[in-house]
Order: C-alpha cells, then sequence, then structure tokens
C-alpha cells in the first residue's frame, strides 16, 4: 500500500511540472532565436509652412523634384524650406512630415505642441523670439521692391524715390510693419494674407508696388516677365534693416534645447554657398504663375 501511494505521488509530481513547463511559452530572444529586441521607432519631424510662399514653400500635385507628401492631402510640398528640412532629417535619420499651416497659425501650432518646428522663411525677430526659439539662420534675405516694368517706379533707385506710391506687403512681416513706413508719403493698403495675394495685388494693378525678401522677389520675377527687381541695399538709398530683419531661421518651441541643438548641429555642415544655391535650385523649379 505505501508502495503504491509513493507511485501515485511520483506520478502527480511529474504531471505538475509537465503542466508548469507548458503554460509559459519562450520569446524568438528568450530560446536563442535570430529575431533581437525590437529597434526604437523612428523620430518624426513634424515641420509647419504655408504650402503656398515660393520659393521657399510651395504646393504641386505630385513628387517630383523630390517634393514631399503633406499631411493629410493628396498634394506635395517642396521649395527651399522643405529642401532643408529633407536635409535635416536625412542628416539625423528622421522621418518628416510637412503640415500646412496658414501663417498666423504657425507659432501657435509650435507653442501648443502639434508641430515640432516652423520651416518656413521666418526672420528671426524680438518678437517672435519671445514666443518661439530659433535656430541658428539658415538664410539671409535682403530687402527688395518689386514693380511692373512699365511702371511708374521702374526706375527708382531709393526708399526716397518710391515716394507717394500705393504699395502693400505680406500681414506680419517686416517688408509690412518695418519696411513700408520708410517710404516717404506711401499709401500702404491693408497686408496681405500671403505671398502669392501679395503679387496678385501687384499684377492686377491695385498696387505700384510691393516689398518683401530677394528670393520671393527672384521668384515673382521669374514667374512674371513683366515685373521687374529693385534692390537698394549697399546705397545710401537702402530700406534701413537690423540683422535680425533678415537673418531667416527654424522656429521651435521654448526650451526644446534637444531639439534645437540637433538642427543646428546640422546647419553647421552647410555654407552660404550651399544655402544659396540650394534657393537658385528652388527658384527654378518653382511652379509658374498662371
Amino acid at each position: 500500500m505505501k508502495k503504491f501511494l509513493a507511485l501515485l505521488m511520483a506520478m502527480a509530481m511529474i504531471l505538475s511540472l509537465a503542466a508548469c513547463g507548458g503554460s509559459k511559452q519562450e520569446t524568438p530572444a528568450q530560446s536563442g532565436g535570430d529575431s533581437a529586441e525590437a529597434p526604437a521607432e523612428t523620430r518624426t519631424l513634424r515641420v509647419a509652412m504655408e504650402c503656398a510662399y515660393a520659393p521657399y514653400n510651395w504646393t504641386q500635385s505630385d513628387d517630383s523634384n523630390g517634393a514631399v507628401p503633406i499631411s493629410g492631402s493628396s498634394d506635395y510640398a517642396y521649395g527651399y524650406d522643405v529642401m532643408i528640412a529633407k536635409y535635416i532629417c536625412e542628416q539625423l535619420g528622421w522621418n518628416l512630415e510637412i503640415v500646412k499651416s496658414d501663417w498666423e497659425s504657425i507659432i501657435p501650432a509650435i507653442q501648443s505642441g502639434t508641430v515640432d518646428a516652423g520651416i518656413c522663411g521666418q526672420s528671426i525677430t524680438a518678437d517672435r523670439l519671445e514666443m518661439v526659439d530659433f535656430s541658428d539662420p539658415y538664410y539671409y534675405a535682403t530687402i527688395v521692391t518689386v514693380v511692373p516694368e512699365d511702371g511708374t517706379y521702374a526706375d527708382a533707385a531709393s526708399v526716397a524715390d518710391l515716394a507717394g506710391g500705393t504699395c502693400t506687403s505680406q500681414l506680419n512681416t517686416i517688408w509690412y510693419d518695418n519696411c513700408l513706413p520708410q517710404i516717404p508719403d506711401a499709401n500702404i493698403l491693408p497686408g496681405q494674407e500671403s505671398a502669392p495675394a501679395m503679387i496678385v495685388a501687384l499684377t492686377s494693378g491695385r498696387v505700384d508696388y510691393i516689398v518683401t525678401d530677394q528670393p520671393t522677389g527672384l521668384a515673382a520675377v521669374a514667374s512674371n516677365p513683366s515685373l521687374k527687381l529693385l534692390d537698394f541695399t549697399g546705397t545710401d538709398g537702402e530700406f534701413e534693416v537690423s540683422d535680425e530683419d533678415i537673418n531667416i531661421g527654424i522656429s521651435v518651441q521654448k526650451g526644446n534645447s534637444e531639439l534645437l541643438d540637433a538642427i543646428n548641429g546640422v546647419l553647421a555642415t552647410l555654407s552660404e554657398d550651399d544655402y544659396t544655391n540650394m534657393m537658385n535650385e528652388a527658384i527654378s523649379v518653382q511652379p509658374l504663375s498662371e
């Protein structure tokens, strides 16, 4: 009887051990398989821009020239800002997502964390620095005037020569806020919501001239052969602007030093000649206006 009971107990222990061993499945890593620990997810940089500000950025219907899909849209974005954003992400091994945004909504989106950065042709002004942090400049944009080539002000050689003209520029830019008021007796119309709207105001004859930065002016003239660019830079009659007015930077949320340092590290690998060559390429492939 004792032998029988001992046999029953031994069988019970064997069954119990077998059940415990079968209750847990080994993962490939635990069993010495080929699969390693899953890699961390690649970071995505969400970048806000208007996608309507050639040659800095614009919208197109396909991916030609290396254009990037616009988030939530069937369209694509390209231009100088997209080139810069792509280069940053390529160097850092990140994915890029372009978020089409109204000019006025870009800084609030950065502040709220809806997007990571604004790469959108923003000047590094003191007012903006109170709201966001900026990278080192990724472009240096001089101030120019664009006029009809057969217009009243086509031969202007200074700010003073623009006196009395009807003019406009893009709303909430240094061109509108700082430059237009320097023109004697100028008839300054309300600011335009976008760069294309500003150019339409000129080509439609509603204004005598517009004031903008050099890349935007060059793009406008390239797209509209009837326009002429005037650049008073380096003369006694130039617009009075500070470095903050012409230095273009990448905006990020205040205090995000990790992202800012990463971006600045990549920008440090580019020279002013690199920036100029990239901008010239953007101007050469921008969509022509109708």
